[in-house]
């Protein structure tokens, strides 16, 4: 069986870190039980030096390397696919995840070391991959849902890989492979007073994909909104589509993962990852079993049964918080979310502004945005209000909307910055505009992306990165009157 080494990239090295990835997680679970030797090397949680990395190549002789995640992370795997060809010059090195999905010529292009991509969801694609090594081969043209270099260096991009529909088929992830004292050790997150005194915490995902289709977005394959599109040469193209699929695990399948966390790790919180937690809620037969099952497994924590205030040396119960989209987060619904210990509730509200919201396609307006943040205070959860400012058609009434609305709701955001990453519709939209900020070099771009909180390509039509960069600190310290000066100097520069 092969010998394989899966590496987790280096994510937000201005932070701890915090999140095992689930993802990579999964697969090795998925290739440990199909018998291959796995080893993980999780940069992430060890942040190496160049020659521990390359150390860690050394070891052994794998015969795989693998390693991805999302495009924010291609600065690392740039490195260490070059670091992993010079230390292991037999080994088949492959590339999964956001980072190529939606590009995967340019980044094949760009990684001259790589092997194979995955393109889209890997669950299926990478143990047919170990398959093809065990039996002595690297015969790839018939492997669905993947990039691939012929000897001559030729690039050749198969046809789609459909995805799993039985997702309870997934084993739980393989967390023991990553060094959970360390993530253990920065389990606190600024989320809610519960998740900051969380001490072993844990993610999980209910279900994969989106129904909505902002243009902001990643759009990844995990909706089976990815297809392939045969060019008049022959060869195929990455097309994003409008179709969604939003596959879930079963209740039972869920309780029976996080009962998993809690009595083999001990752990005290979990985050869901799904994109829209309250999406799947919504229906109600499965939020019934998962509400049924959640009481009678005693997750819920004895601070929430009681009343009182939490405290993390008696508190017994796992508490936990999740994604919202704030069109669906009805008061009932929240009402029962706090009774079964959620702590937090993540929306993407992005603006309070309609003009912007219907642009972006969002699937809510201002007053949604509102009554969301209202009945979440209400039932007793904390609300996380997610804001995106340098859309395309921000101006300074939609900036000053939002400071308005921070005021009239005794709210506080840090807004991110509008960013087309490449697999959002902005990407492809303002692809030229991008290019230009860059000279032209699309890797000078994926290298500078981070996860928004700092700036990178600008596709505002009104502002500069530096007016949106001041923007946003007067925004923050609700400074409105110097964001009305600035707006006089603005029209009289416009008008010159």
């Amino acid at each position: 069986m092969a010998k394989v080494l899966l590496i987790n990239p280096v994510i937000r090295i201005q932070d701890k870190p915090r999140h095992i990835p689930y993802g990579i997680a999964q697969l090795a679970a998925i290739a440990s039980r199909k018998g291959h030797q796995i080893q993980v090397f999780d940069a992430n949680g060890w942040r190496p030096t160049d020659s521990e990395i390359i150390d860690v190549l050394k070891a052994d002789n794998w015969d795989v390397i693998a390693t991805g995640g999302l495009v924010t992370t291609y600065g690392f795997i740039k490195k260490v696919v070059s670091l992993a060809r010079q230390a292991c010059p037999s080994s088949l090195i492959v590339v999964g995840g956001g980072v190529i999905t939606p590009i995967p010529f340019e980044i094949m292009t760009f990684l001259a070391e790589v092997d194979v991509g995955v393109v889209g969801e890997g669950y299926i694609t990478f143990p047919e991959i170990l398959e093809r090594l065990d039996n002595g081969t690297r015969a790839w043209s018939d492997v669905k849902g993947i990039i691939w270099r012929d000897i001559g260096g030729k690039l050749h991009l198969n046809s789609e890989r459909p995805l799993l529909n039985d997702v309870d088929s997934l084993p739980f992830p393989a967390w023991e492979f990553f060094p959970l004292e360390i993530y253990f050790r920065n389990s606190s997150i600024l989320l809610s007073e519960e998740s900051m005194l969380s001490k072993r915490r844990l993610e999980i995902a209910c279900s994969y994909g989106c129904r909505f289709m902002c243009k902001y977005c990643f759009h990844l394959g995990l909706s089976d909104e990815l297809t392939m599109r045969t060019t008049s040469e022959g060869n195929h193209e990455v097309v994003i589509s409008k179709t969604r699929n939003v596959r879930h695990h079963s209740a039972e399948y869920v309780i029976e993962l996080v009962k998993y966390a809690r009595n083999r790790f001990g752990v005290d919180f979990i985050s869901f990852l799904d994109e829209n937690f309250v999406s799947l809620s919504r229906n109600n037969v499965w939020y019934d079993e998962f509400s049924k099952r959640w009481e009678e497994s005693g997750l819920i924590p004895e601070c929430v049964k009681k009343g009182t205030n939490h405290d993390p040396v008696k508190c017994s119960g796992v508490h936990w918080g999740t994604t919202a989209h704030a069109a669906l987060a009805s008061y009932d619904i929240l009402k029962n979310f706090k009774r079964l210990g959620c702590a937090y509730l993540d929306y993407g509200l992005e603006s309070f502004d309609d003009g912007i919201l219907k642009s972006i396609g969002k699937g809510s307006n201002a007053r949604i945005n509102e009554q969301a943040i209202i009945h979440t205070l209400k039932a007793g959860i904390r609300p996380v209000p997610n804001q995106i400012i340098g859309f395309p058609g921000e101006t300074f009434e939609s900036i000053l909307v939002n400071v308005d609305a921070w005021n009239r709701l005794g709210i506080q955001s840090y807004p991110f910055f509008a960013t087309p990453y490449p697999g959002t519709e902005w990407y492809y939209s303002y692809k030229d505009k991008i290019l230009e900020q860059y000279e032209g070099k699309l890797e000078d771009f994926l290298l500078d992306l981070g996860d928004a909180t700092r700036i990178t390509a600008v596709i505002s039509e009104n502002f500069n990165a530096v007016e949106l960069l001041g923007l946003r600190e007067l925004m923050v310290n609700r400074d409105v009157k110097r964001i009305l000066e600035y707006k006089k100097i603005w029209k009289k520069q416009k008008s010159c």
